[in-house]
């Protein structure tokens, strides 16, 4: 139980709405900062104001997915005020106070690390990432069969990286009959294309292995879809980029050349918000349970 505790929240989208249900539910006291204009108001959670005397009481700070900006803002669908976490903010937070978020730039970790508050980014964790690679999955089909007009059985596809999102793409293009290239660095990559009978690339070799792909699933955050890569592909492929924010496509020249390039990053929250917040939910409350020495009554 999470008694006695103050968690507060500041800002987010529908997925944070699953963790306000699972505090409130281990009977915290739930503060909400930019949740004005939410359709059905939480009984027992109070709407307030950002201020250094509010957050002087707060055990535990809850941010978006995506943190904040690089100037301080926090992004909220439930408010149309804009939300500002300052270092005046961060300072009049106390000693053991823990902040959450799913990832967090580098404002963020300056403004936790001047104030010597702790930081936690869910998504860097394995359990949280690879839940989250099942909505995101499914968010990329459910894209690929809405811009292309062929079946994903049959097709050429190719992912680009083998990381959490990567393996559970590549697994399910193949089960629905898809042929699949997927472009890896290291060694062990390799191996376990070839384990999940995938036909395995060199990175180095992107330009040269996309010719005949009707699909190409990116999850590398950096430049790796670029000029020299668009021009050797077909004017029919269709990419989606998973990856975060700027992606990993040079889209100004897939416009120019005519090819679909779409940035799809933040896809569980939505495509799936309430399975997305339940994930983030089920982790959060047992973290901050095994915090408190209360592990065991976590759901």
């Amino acid at each position: 139980m999470l008694t006695g505790k103050h968690v507060a929240f500041i800002g987010g989208d529908a997925r944070q709405l699953e963790v306000i249900k699972s505090c409130l539910s281990l009977d915290a006291k739930v503060s909400l900062i930019g949740f004005e204009n939410l359709q059905s108001p939480f009984s027992g959670a109070t709407n307030r104001e950002i201020s250094p005397e509010l957050l002087a009481t707060v055990d535990m700070l809850i941010l978006p997915i995506l943190g904040t900006d690089e100037e301080g803002h926090v992004d909220s669908i439930f408010t149309t005020k804009t939300l500002v976490l300052t270092e005046r903010d961060m300072r009049a937070l106390p000693p053991h106070a823990v902040v959450y978020a799913g990832i967090a730039k580098s404002y963020l970790k300056n403004l936790c690390e001047e104030a010597t508050i702790r930081l936690v980014e869910l998504l860097k964790r394995d359990d949280v990432a690879i839940y989250n690679s099942i909505p995101t999955m499914e968010g990329a089909l459910m894209m690929a069969i809405q811009h292309t007009n062929i079946t994903i059985h049959g097709s050429n596809s190719m992912v680009l990286g083998l990381g959490r999102v990567g393996v559970t793409l590549c697994r399910s293009l193949h089960a629905l009959g898809a042929q699949v290239k997927v472009g890896v660095r290291k060694p062990a990559h390799v191996a376990r294309s070839v384990e999940m009978g995938l036909l395995p690339f060199s990175m180095e070799e992107l330009a040269n292995e996309v010719g005949d792909i009707d699909l190409l699933f990116n999850t590398i955050p950096a430049k790796v879809v670029t000029e020299a890569v668009l021009k050797k592909m077909p004017y029919s492929a269709v990419i989606i980029d998973l990856a975060s924010k700027p992606g990993g496509v040079d889209f100004a020249y897939a416009e120019k050349r005519g090819i679909k390039a779409l940035l799809a990053p933040s896809l569980p929250g939505i495509v799936a918000p309430k399975t997305a917040g339940r994930i983030l939910a089920q982790t959060m409350t047992r973290l901050l349970a095994k915090e408190f020495g209360e592990e065991g009554s976590s759901p």
